[in-house]
């Protein structure tokens, strides 16, 4: 599954095996969104994150900092 654009924004869903491996891709993607001051919208519901990415100071819209945050998320796969 790769990243949809949807309402200016990308979207993306990652299950895993359990709770724990999706917990702990949380904490590499929250070490990755402070790297580049860049903070996602996300939820997690047991093996489940699901991701939102805009760039909010931008008027809510996609930009090479979404672009960006979603090609290292998608790294750490």
């Amino acid at each position: 599954m790769s990243w949809k654009e949807e309402n200016n924004s990308l979207k993306r869903t990652f299950e895993f095996k359990n709770f724990i491996e999706a917990w702990a891709f949380m904490s590499k993607v929250a070490i990755i969104a402070e790297k580049l001051n860049h903070h996602p919208e996300w939820s997690n519901i047991y093996n489940q994150v699901n991701i939102t990415l805009t760039t909010h100071d931008e008027g809510n819209t996609i930009t090479a900092k979404d672009r960006e945050m979603a090609q290292n998320i998608d790294d750490l796969l």
